[in-house]
């Protein structure tokens, strides 16, 4: 190659590689990383705003709020360790459309607002309960500024608590997407639940459940879950730590938690999940179906509360095992009884697998599972295994 023409190309690989003409740097947008959305609280400022024209006045029916990140807390290490101040700022605003409340946010800030980095959208149960879901997730599901590994989750209180902290070096929105990650430890966190499933779900009109956050004073945990009926796209009831264990259980996710008892004597015992398997055979007999769940575990006895027994015995250890076996069956039946009985849908994936085994059945009942599945038969096979009792031993 000339002379001539590797300078010529190196110029023109100089001026590609020196930005793109139509960018806007980052200084000038506020990234948002969480959003959670309740019923209507116009608040003072936006009341007084409101009275002298500087907000539109629209039938008031959700309250958003949107977390941003300010720009010092993404630029590097900062001085005086920030002198206590929050890395995270929240602003509210009251409307009728999740787009129109976002956008009027150009309308109080100097700064375009950019959605890019979406961490967590959570919705309280007190508007899940008057307003479909899809709704208000309709903008964040068409929008292709927002990334569909956006975490959903249900508050149990006001939604805009769980989007505070008591620690001024957290950030709530990436603190709640990393708690997700604890699930190796605890059975009782659910898998993330993002756009992309909340999207499929919305599409079928299949029911779920999304995990519920309780906040109160700047603190934050997982609670169980909501449930979303697929007919009608509402929140209908709640189920608890304990129940979303059990569902953890069915579909085979207990990689870790537990599982407390007690033994003859009244006295704590625990066993500590290493591995568990699950498998659903449906089985369909005319116009009845009916599941059975294949369940095995092996784990270790971590907790023993009765002094007067020796851990490693065969015997004591066997007679955990069984203790153990009777304990999440009665769980997982409590379960079944309450998604029947109760609330009359399947969040448990027993649909899923039907439509997997016997796909012509699947097309007749799919319209109606929830109300097939409530008369539906499942029952339970449950083996447990101790494999460790600990190094502790009189």
């Amino acid at each position: 190659m000339s002379k001539p023409i590797f300078a010529t190309l190196l110029i023109l690989g100089i001026l590609m590689l020196s930005g793109c003409w139509s960018s806007k740097e980052i200084e000038e947008r506020s990234v948002f990383v969480g959003i959670a959305v309740d019923l209507a609280k116009e608040t003072k400022a936006e009341t007084r705003l409101e009275e002298q024209g500087g907000i539109t006045a629209v039938q008031p029916l959700i309250t958003a709020t949107i977390q941003f990140v300010p720009l010092k807390s993404v630029s590097g290490p900062q001085q005086d360790e920030d002198n206590g101040m929050k890395k995270y700022l929240n602003v509210s605003e009251t409307g009728d459309s999740v787009f129109e409340i976002i956008r009027q946010y150009s309308a109080r800030r100097d700064r375009a607002v950019i959605g890019h980095h979406l961490k967590v959208f959570i919705i309280s149960q007190a508007l899940a309960e008057q307003i479909e879901v899809g709704k208000v997730l309709d903008f964040m599901l068409r929008d292709n500024d927002i990334r569909p590994s956006c975490f959903v989750f249900l508050s149990r209180s006001d939604a805009d608590e769980a989007l505070n902290s008591s620690q001024p070096d957290e950030i709530p929105s990436f603190s709640l997407r990393d708690m997700v990650r604890n699930k190796f430890r605890n059975n009782q966190i659910m898998n993330e639940v993002t756009f992309t499933n909340i999207d499929q779900y919305l599409y079928s009109r299949q029911s779920f459940i999304l995990q519920n956050i309780a906040a109160y004073d700047g603190e934050s945990e997982f609670a169980g879950a909501g449930i979303i009926k697929g007919s009608t796209g509402k929140w209908i009831g709640n189920l608890s730590q304990d129940e979303v264990g059990s569902i953890s259980w069915i579909q085979g996710n207990s990689s870790g938690g537990l599982l407390k008892s007690k033994n003859d004597r009244n006295e704590t015992i625990i066993y500590e999940i290493k591995t568990s398997k699950s498998k659903i055979t449906p089985k369909v007999e005319g116009e009845h179906i009916t599941f059975h769940v294949d369940i095995s575990s092996e784990g270790r006895l971590t907790e023993n509360w009765d002094r007067e027994i020796d851990a490693s015995s065969i015997v004591f250890l066997k007679e955990a095992e069984d203790i153990f076996e009777e304990t999440l069956e009665n769980m997982l039946q409590g379960l079944i009884q309450k998604l029947q009985n109760e609330f009359q849908v399947d969040v448990a994936g027993f649909g899923r697998r039907l439509s997997i085994t016997h796909p012509k059945v699947w097309k007749k009942v799919k319209e109606d599972w929830d109300e097939v599945f409530s008369r539906s038969t499942v029952d339970f096979t449950v083996k447990l295994k101790i494999t460790d009792y600990g190094s502790s031993k009189e």
